[in-house]
């Protein structure tokens, strides 16, 4: 019963190369599991401490997450998609909170951007907040109708406070909190005078009584306020305060589930290709335990006990740069700004686990497939087919690569039928059905290529000849070799390019719909009465502010599954819109643009099977329902914005109301009128400053492309190396019968050529099927695929497919 337990050790002792490969492999994979793991459970568990409630004990914030119904019957599923900016609560239900049993007070909290002069915006608060803040004044009184308290300045002293309501003149009653600080609390009647939200608090807080516990308290102010109202406690308290806690979890969520589910697969995928090439080329072994009586199950066992004897290992040694990727990729992320800084990364061993388990059961998954025929076929035919490879695919296999490829073409089919986000999501399929119709049918694909490469190789002399002998003789070791390539490319190639695409378009419509003279910008937010100065400068003919947002619009094309769409809410005509920006109209026109109406990008309108005249459902930033009549449609959404609206129908559903960008039809000698509104610059460099602006998701696209392209690489060089070293007697047999060390080596280089070369056009062709549906959904365009990009693809893999094999020919043929 200790045969198949002696024979691994045996077999890990005496042949440690014929395991390193695979070490390698599942240890990466490993890795991948292990990093992406990290982060989706920090994603999940992320908090941090409240501090402007710490002093609260039970907070009442409205749902910032719209909810919706995906499926139905069984298949029914429960979603939910952050809202743009915040929701807030009605009013009355200050009253209702208070009204708990166990409550000594409500107090409605409220919070709006304020700015003096040319300073940044600055966050002000109702003075009532501070019965559950604990300031006090260090000196003067609490403000009164017409007054504020500041942290610097002098009781008496007039300042001008611009808000969400207007410019407003104050008189500073009393000075509270640290001197050099920037706050600013407001009697409450003006806070909720100016917040721009009537009717609106952001928050409730509510203060127990005495003998009331929190736990207590939270279950029945949760009773009185219904569904209208989320009840908060403990850290939770902290993402009422700060929304950017909220985003980060569905960044980290995100990225560690959808992103990490595919590079775990793929990781997965390409570990257990590496275990079966190492199970296949060692068939000779278990053919000769055949011959000498060793049974099917003892095969199996034997093969089993090899893979608990290295996965394990791998995956506890792959964990520790995991650790490591996950903790730079957090890092990154932080610095960049999608990430608070008060979050940490949650290094619990959960993911820890996973990432191991996976790697074993990884292993013993691979190694059960590899070992199912040398453990079930008959001695003498075991060491007929170990002599030389079997041409014959399995049936079962075949026919599975046949369905994933059918699956594939189906799928290329209608994403290039759909447009929008529609195309997009079903081209995710693409690539994922060809990699699987790749993997299955490698034998056939390899035989393919080396009967078509073949030709050419042929005239390539004696080592040519040999090598395109060689390749389609051995379709099975060529296959293992170009599977991690055709991954690498493809999933490099879709990442990268869809950007690049994107962006191309982007810049075009930009460059051609931006037609003022001169724009006005500040990401922090323009003066309230910027567009009415612009206006008035001298040398300004027109003038339109821009504030930028986003609403949430369902798709009609598959069921109620809102996605956000980029919002411009314009303050002026529709007429004054178009002489400064080209939208591109192809559907009415933009001077029916008044309150109640919008304008809408053409594929947008497609894809939720609206027109001119119908009215579109949304909602809107703060989620509010509503459905203004569409009265244009036009072409340049993406680079622009897929929906316009006038301002006067945002204004009370933002935070932060004031434009963000005004353009003008302006002469040159406005320009220093308009400088003391922020920075100015004409649409070219307008166009340039949005750019930098995309240059996070550019970031995130690189990196995952460098992971799952560099995992797979990897993978590669892996495989190339694994199958010289398995190639040492053929090689010295080369050497016996009179070729040259010279002949060995080109006949070498030529085979990784033609390996390069099957990889990168069946990783290319992968790429393109899943990239013209997927781009022309989006942009309505072909990809742009850069040429140096590219080469610089084709040309890494190149470089590391000749290293992987000439080294390790190097070293077999001393």
């Amino acid at each position: 019963m200790h045969a198949p337990n002696r024979l691994a050790r045996a077999a890990l002792r005496f042949r440690p190369s014929a395991f390193a490969g695979t070490f390698v492999a599942l240890l990466m994979a490993a890795m991948i599991v292990s990093a992406c793991g990290l982060l989706l459970a920090t994603g999940i568990t992320a908090s941090v401490p409240p501090h402007r409630y710490a002093g609260a004990p039970v907070v009442a914030a409205a749902d910032q997450s719209l909810r919706y119904t995906v499926g139905s019957g069984e298949d029914r599923d429960e979603e939910s998609l952050a809202l743009p900016d915040r929701a807030r609560l009605d009013n009355s239900l200050v009253a209702k909170a208070a009204s708990a049993p166990g409550a000594a007070t409500a107090i409605a909290d409220l919070a709006l951007p304020v700015r003096t002069g040319k300073d940044a915006p600055v966050t002000a608060h109702n003075w009532a907040s501070t019965a559950f803040t604990g300031t006090k004044p260090d000196s003067g009184t609490a403000p009164r109708p017409g007054e504020v308290v500041v942290t610097s300045g002098t009781v008496g002293e007039r300042i001008t406070l611009d808000t969400p309501g207007g410019q407003r003149e104050f008189r500073v009653s009393g000075t509270a909190g640290a001197p050099g600080g920037h706050d600013i609390w407001l009697n409450d009647a003006d806070a909720r005078a100016l917040g721009g939200h009537p009717g609106k608090v952001d928050a409730i807080v509510v203060l127990p009584r005495p003998g009331t516990s929190t736990d207590t308290l939270a279950a029945q102010v949760r009773h009185v306020l219904g569904d209208r109202a989320q009840v908060r406690t403990g850290d939770e308290r902290a993402t009422v305060e700060d929304r950017g806690l909220a985003q980060a979890k569905e960044v980290l969520t995100g990225l560690g589930g959808s992103f990490g589910g595919i590079a775990a697969m793929v990781a997965v995928f390409t570990a257990a290709g590496t275990v079966a090439l190492s199970v296949s080329q060692r068939r000779r072994e278990y053919a000769l335990l055949r011959a000498i009586g060793a049974t099917p199950r003892q095969i199996r066992r034997t093969i089993a006990t090899e893979a608990l004897l290295v996965a394990p290992l791998a995956g506890v040694l792959g964990c520790l740069p995991g650790v490591a990727l996950a903790t730079w990729w957090f890092g990154q992320l932080r610095d960049k700004g999608a990430i608070p800084a008060t979050v940490d990364l949650a290094v619990t061993p959960l993911p820890l686990l996973v990432a191991v388990a996976a790697t074993v059961v990884t292993a013993l998954c691979a190694g059960a497939a590899a070992a199912r025929r040398p453990s079930k076929i008959k001695p003498g035919q075991a060491l007929a087919e170990s002599a030389a490879e079997r041409l014959r695919p399995g049936w079962i296999r075949t026919a599975m690569g046949a369905g994933a490829f059918a699956g594939g073409c189906a799928f290329a089919g209608l994403a290039a039928s759909e447009t929008g986000e529609d195309a997009a999501n079903a081209a995710l399929g693409v690539v994922m059905l060809f990699m699987v119709a790749v993997a299955l049918l490698g034998p056939l694909l390899a035989r393919a290529c080396a009967a078509v490469l073949g030709i050419p190789l042929r005239a390539a002399g004696a080592a040519g000849s040999l090598a395109a002998a060689n390749t389609r003789t051995n379709a099975r070791r060529l296959a293992s070799a170009i599977t991690p390539i055709v991954l690498a490319m493809a999933f490099s190639s879709v990442l990268v390019f869809l950007h690049t695409s994107e962006e191309r378009a982007i810049e075009d419509q930009q460059r051609a719909g931006i037609t003022a003279d001169r724009v006005v910008t500040d990401p922090a937010g323009l003066p309230s009465d910027a567009v009415a100065r612009a206006a008035a400068a001298p040398g300004v003919r027109t003038a339109v502010g821009l504030t930028r947002t986003s609403v949430l619009i369902p798709n009609a094309g598959s069921g109620y599954t809102p996605h956000a769409a980029s919002t411009q809410g314009v303050t002026g005509t529709g007429a004054d819109l178009a002489e400064v920006q080209d939208l591109g109209v192809r559907t009415g026109s933009l001077t029916a643009l008044t309150p109640g109406t919008a304008a809408v990008d053409a594929s947008l309108a497609t894809a939720a099977h609206i027109r001119t005249g119908d009215r579109l459902p949304l909602r809107l930033p703060d989620g509010t329902p509503a459905a203004p009549k569409i009265v244009a449609t036009y072409d340049r959404g993406l680079g622009l914005a897929q929906v316009t609206l006038p301002q006067a129908d945002l204004a009370s559903h933002l935070t932060a109301p004031n434009p963000t960008t005004v353009l003008t039809r302006a002469t040159p000698a406005a320009t220093a009128s308009l400088a003391a509104l922020g920075h100015v610059t004409d649409a070219a460099g307008y166009a340039t400053a949005q750019s930098t602006d995309r240059e996070v998701n550019a970031w995130a696209n690189t990196v995952m492309a460098a992971v799952l392209g560099g995992f797979a690489a990897v993978a590669a060089v892996n495989t190339l190396v694994m199958t010289v070293f398995d190639r040492r007697r053929e090689l010295g047999t080369l050497r016996l019968i009179g070729t040259t060390r010279r002949q060995v080596l080109k006949m070498i280089r030529w085979e990784a050529l033609l390996v390069v070369a099957a990889g990168l056009v069946i990783g290319s062709a992968i790429a393109l099927a899943t990239l013209v549906p997927m781009v022309n959904g989006l942009t309505g365009g072909a990809p742009y695929i850069p040429p140096l990009l590219y080469g610089s693809f084709a040309g890494g893999i190149l470089v590391l497919a000749l290293a992987a094999t000439a080294l390790p020919a190097r070293a077999a043929l001393r």
